[in-house]
């Protein structure tokens, strides 16, 4: 019996390999799709069994994404955000962790009348659940999930399974199918090969799903001739067959894809008619792109230098402000573990740029390099962004070198509340959400800031109150306000329900301003943080 649900459904999958870029390709489609009226929400379906990312490694799982409603997500969710610009939930986030514990749970409970509890039905069917939950709450005209890892791998069966079964519940006129798969060049023979691609789709339609289109993904150019190829040997439609090219910018997908028209065939199989994307936006941004002459460097310091994954948001935050600033954004990796060691090599490198970033962070791990990097900005006027670690660092940096009678010895700072174990001279206050376990416990998700009247953040933002999203565990100590604001730092925003500083800037600095929460989860390619604009303008 088919369920009530009005939304229609897309299933990305992907085919050979990982980090093909499902969710870029899905972000783009989803974008698409809201440029021609309809309403879209994305949902990611992750096969391992961590509840959530938020206590994973970044080089294991790369930055973790925070909603506003304080989910900690894989950061395929920022994509989804940033493309289609609209807020995400809990309910865009599932991981196989999730759906056991909900099940045992329940059994645990005797919600399964001593049944014996297996894999099919009743966890694909709690998958199943999630998504129905998603388009009742939602309301969205389209519910665009993607499976993660790839199409074969013995974890990710039970969602198969559950997308399978969905199709045949709602019919093909409800869901679509979406393959992304690799087609690998080789070097010997000077051309790219299609029979990965056969295989993945082999796979897929051995558990029952036929894929309704295909996106190649490439290095190099696809000819025409393998298009056709792959429609036929896989049984999609030619027109169903899109390539799916490397770029120069991950912004350029959806002007591609509207090439192509995919979403149109998309909406033309969901008997939506009339549809019509709209893609003025992205071709503005294309044009801005094209116009830019000069560069920045903006330095990123670090502990996971060079990992891009561990700082997307960070990134492409930057390149979007570059954009709308008329720049281009070079980012220099600084090495912390060098930077401490005094290497002449990471301290020219941090000379040579135009502004500093440094990005939120835990432990004490690399904390001096921050430190060392705050304080030559602070000393030679350098533009400088202080993120979560990075704001806090930036205080600390500051009360340090405080001259004159306010200066505080190590016992003062002691007295100063509870005594900090650390090495460091100033203290701070533990995060509300502090508990035994370590996933959950932050400070998470959206939080209103006021902004102080006047301040450097209150005219890039142009309004006096803002809401931002936060992850961190621990807290800015009031104590130390006074001594800040004596000599030269401004508390230019905070959040007033439990008077926690938000934002601090420095006074006597053409841009040094540090934040408590993460704005690169609110930048948008259309829309550039404040923040991030401000710090390029500074920089340029």
């Amino acid at each position: 019996m088919s369920p009530k649900i009005n939304s229609k459904f897309i299933f990305v999958t992907g085919g050979v390999c990982s980090s093909l870029g499902k969710g870029i390709s899905s972000a783009s489609i989803g974008s698409l799709l809201k440029s021609g009226g309809l309403s879209v929400f994305t949902m990611k379906l992750d096969p391992y069994l961590n509840v959530d990312p938020g206590t994973m490694s970044p080089f294991q799982h790369g930055e973790v994404f925070v909603t506003d409603d304080g989910a900690e997500t894989d950061l395929d969710l920022g994509h989804y955000e940033r493309f289609i610009d609209a807020p995400l939930s809990r309910l865009s986030t599932l991981t196989t962790g999730k759906i056991y514990t909900e099940v045992l749970e329940r059994e645990r409970r005797g919600d399964y009348l001593g049944k014996t509890i297996q894999i099919i039905p009743h966890i694909t069917n709690a998958i199943k659940n999630k998504m129905y939950q998603a388009s009742r709450e939602t309301k969205a005209d389209v519910v665009l999930v993607e499976i993660g890892g790839t199409v074969g791998d013995i974890e990710g069966l039970p969602y198969l399974e559950a997308i399978r079964q969905m199709r045949h519940e709602l019919g093909k006129e409800n869901t679509v199918f979406v393959h992304v798969t690799l087609l690998p060049y080789l070097k010997a023979s000077k051309e790219l090969k299609t029979k990965p691609t056969q295989s993945s789709v082999r796979e897929l339609r051995s558990i029952g799903i036929q894929p309704d289109f295909i996106l190649a993904r490439a290095d190099h150019k696809i000819e025409d001739e393998l298009l056709k190829k792959i429609s036929l040997f896989c049984d999609v439609p030619y027109e169903n067959v899109v390539p799916a090219e490397t770029l120069d910018s991950i912004y350029e997908v959806p002007l591609k894809f509207k090439e192509k028209s995919l979403a149109e065939n998309i909406a033309k199989q969901f008997n939506i008619l009339n549809f019509r994307d709209q893609v003025d936006d992205w071709m503005n941004l294309r044009d801005k792109t094209l116009k830019i002459e000069n560069d920045v460097k903006i330095a990123i310091v670090g502990k996971y230098s060079g990992l891009i994954d561990a700082y997307y948001s960070v990134i492409e935050s930057l390149k979007i402000a570059g954009i709308h600033a008329g720049v281009n954004v070079k980012i220099v990796w600084i090495d912390v573990h060098e930077l401490e060691k005094e290497s002449a090599k990471e301290i020219d490198k941090l000379k040579s740029c135009d502004g500093i970033l440094v990005p939120g962070g835990f432990g004490e791990r690399g904390a001096e390099a921050k430190i060392m990097a705050a304080k030559y900005a602070r000393e030679n006027d350098i533009p400088y962004l202080g993120i979560c670690l990075g704001m806090q660092l930036m205080c600390v940096e500051f009360v340090r070198n405080i001259k004159g009678d306010n200066q505080y010895t190590s016992q003062e700072f002691d007295e100063i509340g509870e005594i900090d174990k650390s090495k460091y001279v100033i203290h701070f206050m533990p995060g509300q959400h502090v508990g035994k376990d370590k996933g959950g416990t932050l400070r998470l998700g959206g939080y209103d800031c006021n902004l102080t009247l006047g301040s450097l953040t209150h005219k890039l933002y142009g309004e006096n109150l803002i809401r931002e999203r936060h992850r961190h565990r621990y807290e800015f100590n009031n104590d130390f306000r006074p001594l800040l604001e004596a000599n030269g730092y401004l508390v230019s925003g905070v959040y007033e329900e439990d008077d926690l500083v938000e934002i601090v800037e420095n006074t006597n600095h053409k841009f040094m301003v540090g934040c408590q929460f993460h704005p690169e989860f609110l930048s948008r390619p259309h829309r550039p943080h404040p923040l991030f604009l401000g710090l390029i303008n500074a920089s340029k």
